[in-house]
């Protein structure tokens, strides 16, 4: 190892982390390959996940595998590191690295590239932690997709003799989804689709047994598409059968017992929080300087404002907004995967003393998914709803995925899913895999 070489540690692996990283394995491989310059990525998973495929994985449309990009695959002339940064001190040019297991240990660079991205914001509502699950990851995608097939069987297997089956039934099938934003109107539809589905193989249950209800505290959802195309959404949830509570809060969920602003009170066995993110808690853990909401104050060229040698973009970080001023750009991913680019581009004319260039976007549109061949999208001024725009849908993020193997990987799930019937089971145990094991070695004699 050269021990002159410049060092950039990217800190976090999501959108920005690793397209940051792609981009300089391609504008710094002079400079890796004669070893003055190397770069180490720290992230606690060995992969990143594209997140707007979420909600198909939770539906079953894409194998959760697919979804994700392995960062060592995808990153060959990248370190890269499994564990968390605790501490940032940038005056001396030094982080503290938490690796999974073993000590912590102090990190050297000359470059740091703040990429942490974003958490869910929660509020202090009883019973959230404990009742409540996020979207933002894999992970808790799949526990429920697992989490909404198992209550399908808990509601079938009911005892229809028994005096609670009634209130187990209930229970059992009233979702609520709490947040109107791309993350929760995605999982909502896709899940309530799946359900759909699935239900042919519950002889019992009916399909007016399932209760879907989303709470959202404005009077609108999906902003992003325009409210044309919000209220066409809205109006297609509802000829679905979807409750929507607008201008609502959630006040409590304590035991599962939802209880709304607006008085309504009642049972769920499943609630999913997607009502915002902040940014990365790393964030309060450093000297680098924050703007008043909490992220990190950076320049319109992805530098962190006032100081030397940092670089910070995405949800993370407070990236002014050239096209409108005064204002900030928002903590999605198209913001994310463009400010990557020009965020790799400006470290590689940083350490090649060049001029850095600015930030600047045209806003494309958006576009969401709201479950199997329907679809919504607002693109450069073009409404489009239904087919046409769960297909731009699928395009565009099909197109956003990083490498071909998952592209093709992703295609080759859309493809069986033409000729075969998703599978609906309850795959639950994969989440406490010793159980069985753990009740067998109570046996042992």
């Amino acid at each position: 190892m050269n021990a002159k070489a410049k060092h950039i540690v990217i800190v976090g692996g999501g959108y920005v982390g690793l397209y940051t990283g792609l981009r300089l394995q391609r504008t710094l491989r002079r400079e890796l390959r004669d070893g003055s310059v190397r770069i180490t990525l720290i992230d606690p998973q060995s992969y990143m996940t594209y997140q707007p495929f979420l909600p198909e994985a939770a539906a079953g449309n894409i194998s959760p595998r697919h979804v994700v990009a392995p960062l060592r695959r995808v990153l060959p002339q990248v370190r890269i590191l499994n564990g968390r940064v605790s501490k940032v001190h940038h005056e001396a040019r030094t982080l503290t690295f938490e690796p999974v297991a073993g000590q912590a240990r102090e990190i050297t660079y000359d470059v740091v590239v703040m990429a942490a991205g974003s958490i869910s914001r929660t509020l202090p509502i009883p019973g959230l932690a404990d009742a409540a699950i996020g979207f933002k990851t894999v992970g808790e995608a799949i526990a429920l997709r697992n989490r909404v097939l198992a209550l399908l069987d808990r509601a079938e297997s009911a005892d229809p003799e028994s005096p609670d089956a009634e209130d187990i039934r209930r229970r059992a099938l009233t979702f609520v989804v709490v947040g109107g934003g791309f993350a929760g109107i995605e999982a909502l539809a896709e899940l309530e689709d799946m359900t759909s589905d699935a239900i042919k193989y519950y002889p019992s249950i009916k399909r007016d047994e399932l209760r879907w209800v989303l709470i959202e505290a404005s009077n609108r959802i999906l902003p992003e598409v325009g409210p044309e195309m919000g209220e066409w959404t809205a109006e297609q949830l509802r000829e679905r059968g979807i409750e929507l509570k607008m201008e609502t809060l959630l006040k409590s969920c304590e035991g599962g017992l939802v209880k709304t602003s607006d008085g309504d009170e009642f049972e769920s066995a499943t609630i999913v929080w997607t009502a915002g993110v902040k940014a990365s808690p790393i964030v309060n853990a450093g000297d680098l300087p924050l703007d008043e909401r909490g992220r990190i104050k950076t320049t319109t060229r992805l530098t962190v404002a006032g100081v030397k040698d940092a670089f910070a973009a995405g949800d993370v970080a407070g990236v002014p907004d050239v096209t409108k001023p005064g204002e900030y750009c928002a903590p999605n991913a198209q913001h994310a995967v463009r400010q990557a680019k020009v965020l790799g581009d400006n470290i590689t004319a940083y350490l090649r003393d060049q001029p850095l260039a600015e930030y600047r976007h045209k806003y494309a549109g958006s576009v969401a998914g709201l479950g199997l061949h329907r679809g919504v999208a607002n693109v450069y001024g073009i409404k489009l709803r239904g087919f046409p725009a769960w297909f731009m849908h699928r395009t565009y993020h099909l197109s956003r995925i990083p490498t071909w193997n998952r592209k093709v990987r992703v295609v080759a799930d859309w493809t069986l899913s033409l000729f075969f019937r998703r599978e609906t089971v309850s795959l639950g145990e994969l989440e406490h895999p010793r159980d069985v094991f753990r009740a067998a070695t109570k046996h042992t004699t």
